[in-house]
């Protein structure tokens, strides 16, 4: 019986110790997107480039009623940025994610989340996605897309 025992308990704590770990990693998780997204509508260039994974196949994409555009690669990403870091002011937005789905997949996370922006300019609601991997132990945002809901 004390064998049983001890397998029970060594199983439970297995179990609780990846559950508690998965916990982590999402609330890490999401703390690195709303870090980024933050970043980015304060014009904080420093914290936002260290949210992202610096690769050639990272790549970001948007899409509203204005067109839809997409980048490719962390070089063409940060040139493609370079500008508005250098001009734009930083917004007093309230973001609000209302989190889907996050589904780690080992060093791997994909995140699917409804984004609404509170500020004085018009802003559409959208619906985005995020792939993160896991570096030395920190996420970093590897893929964005985001699709702005039609208001018409």
């Amino acid at each position: 019986m004390k064998i049983n025992g001890l397998i029970l308990f060594f199983a439970t704590w297995c179990i609780s110790s990846v559950s508690s770990y998965a916990q982590d990693d999402k609330e890490a998780i999401k703390a690195v997107i709303t870090r980024e997204t933050s970043a980015f509508f304060n014009v904080d260039y420093k914290t936002w480039s260290d949210t992202w994974l610096k690769s050639p196949y990272t790549y970001w994409s948007y899409s509203d009623a204005s067109g839809t555009s997409y980048v490719e690669g962390w070089e063409n990403l940060e040139k493609t940025y370079s500008e508005y870091f250098n001009s734009a002011r930083p917004s007093k937005a309230n973001i609000r994610n209302e989190w889907k789905e996050i589904r780690v997949y080992g060093n791997g996370a994909y995140v699917y989340f409804i984004q609404k922006v509170y500020d004085d300019i018009d802003r559409d609601e959208t619906s985005q996605m995020r792939i993160l991997e896991k570096i030395d132990g920190k996420w970093k945002v590897v893929c964005v897309g985001a699709i702005a809901r039609n208001t018409n």
